[in-house]
């Protein structure tokens, strides 16, 4: 007899196979239906009880999140819902479950009383769902890469470099926080920390990944960073995993080309692979959708909102082209924009690039030759000296989605700039030599996993759509 997952046993299996099947109980009705889960699909496999046959002392361990074991042979489904069921000969309680204390009873939960619940939160279908949809999109990350020859490489998340300059770092050391050692000046003496100078966890793994494409080409990081920001909004997290793949000789156009190849790819291979989890989903926002004054509500469904990716060209604009058709519409003439658009050189935020997304374009949006600024120092310098060879990546409902550039190879407008922004040239000085030693040109960009997450399945809040969130005050699972 087969012991099998219930996706399996609801895509491939027979009437009148014998099988073996493990999970959880979602629901018990009647002392004779059990809709049994195990992870493996949003759908639950019903398994039919002969009363009779079964232990009374078992019969009462069968409750809502209590594991199961059962035996039976598959029939065709006489009830609505599902094509075949599970004619149980035999069930073993594996794991028994309190019904007085459990808490993920068959009923809605919010999202924040499940947030305090991380550790049994997955047992329900939305963060399930959110779960399997995040793994499918990891797998189809790696899978792009390979298929385009990128090396995956791992880059360090103890780091001294702060890739963004950015500031808002998690320090990392083994001095004693009640006795910290000083040096001459009075301050904290480093070289008696365990690296011997200040290190914290890393914000990017850019600046490695570099480092690995001037010997292979083109590769690519997948992992976490961190952010010591103290932001309790639905946006961030002090926690969270990026892609950044840097690619030798590439100039912007090809990292563009790149990055939209990319988000399409993978966001086509998501559709065809999470298709119940996002079909599910769907309903869940537009649920959610319908619960909202219609001025604020998405033109788009979820899926409908993929597609749209999917299947517009994205269109390329300037900075100075994107500035001028904010400063002449009509939400910023009757100043509806919460920022103002004030002229050329201020940064967008994210009403500006939904604007430019969902009402003047509607089509994804890819911005170009930012204002040097309000960017990174690592940005190659255009001929005007005023702008850089940036891009950012604009989606439908969240704006920003993907930043990148082109980096500057050229080891004197690098120095140049490095200065400008009163950066340590003494700690960045393997990244300049790098210049020295058979510098090409080179791009890449980075994007937040989990921002492509919410944008896939929906979710309003960031804390949902990673196993267990980190935030001010809260590592707790």
């Amino acid at each position: 007899m087969n012991t099998l997952r219930i996706d399996k046993i609801l895509k491939t299996s027979k009437i009148g196979d014998q099988i073996i099947a493990r999970g959880w109980v979602r629901t018990f009705r009647a002392n004779r239906f059990v809709a049994l889960n195990d992870g493996s699909t949003i759908k639950n496999l019903q398994c039919v009880l002969d009363f009779e046959s079964l232990d009374k002392k078992m019969l009462k361990s069968i409750t809502t999140g209590a594991a199961l074991k059962i035996e039976g042979i598959l029939t065709e489904s006489i009830g609505s819902g599902q094509n075949i069921e599970l004619q149980v000969k035999k069930l073993n309680v594996i794991g028994i479950c309190d019904p007085e204390i459990y808490p993920i009873q068959p009923k809605k939960h919010s999202l924040e009383f499940l947030r305090e619940k991380a550790h049994l939160r997955i047992r329900t279908n939305t963060i399930a769902a959110v779960m399997r949809v995040r793994s499918n999109l990891a797998i189809s990350i790696h899978q792009f890469f390979s298929q385009k020859n990128f090396f995956y490489i791992h880059s360090p998340i103890i780091t001294s470099n702060d890739a963004e300059g950015a500031g808002d770092l998690f320090r990392v050391t083994t001095l004693e926080l009640e006795n910290l050692p000083q040096n001459n000046i009075g301050k904290v003496d480093f070289e008696k920390d365990f690296f011997g100078n200040p290190t914290h966890l890393t914000v990017s793994g850019q600046l490695q990944a570099e480092i690995y494409a001037q010997g292979l080409g083109n590769v690519y990081t997948f992992g976490p960073t961190f952010r010591a920001e103290n932001s309790n909004t639905a946006r961030h997290l002090a926690e969270f995993w990026m892609i950044e793949p840097e690619m030798a000789f590439h100039d912007l156009n090809d990292n563009i080309q790149l990055a939209e190849e990319f988000i399409r790819w993978v966001l086509r291979d998501t559709l065809e692979n999470s298709e119940a989890d996002l079909a599910f989903l769907n309903d869940r926002f537009e649920a959610e959708e319908r619960q909202k004054p219609k001025n604020q509500r998405s033109e788009f469904n979820l899926i409908d909102r993929i597609k749209f990716i999917i299947n517009h060209d994205f269109e390329r604009i300037s900075y100075d082209q994107a500035i001028r058709i904010l400063q002449n519409s009509k939400p910023n003439k009757k100043n509806k924009f919460k920022y103002p658009i004030t002229g050329w050189g201020i940064d967008l935020q994210s009403e500006h690039e939904r604007f430019l997304v969902e009402k003047h374009f509607k089509k994804p949006v890819v911005i170009y030759d930012y204002p040097k600024s309000i960017k990174a120092f690592y940005m190659r310098m255009n001929p005007d000296d005023k702008t850089v060879a940036a891009m950012d990546v604009l989606f439908p409902g969240i704006g920003e989605i993907v930043g990148g550039s082109q980096r500057e190879e050229r080891i004197d407008y690098l120095r140049k700039r490095i200065n400008e922004l009163n950066i340590s040239a003494k700690e960045l000085w393997w990244y300049l030599e790098l210049r020295q030693f058979g510098s090409v040109p080179h791009s890449g960009f980075g994007l937040g996993f989990e921002r492509l997450v919410q944008f896939v399945t929906g979710m309003n809040n960031i804390r949902d759509v990673i196993p267990f969130p980190r935030t001010p005050q809260n590592a707790s699972f």
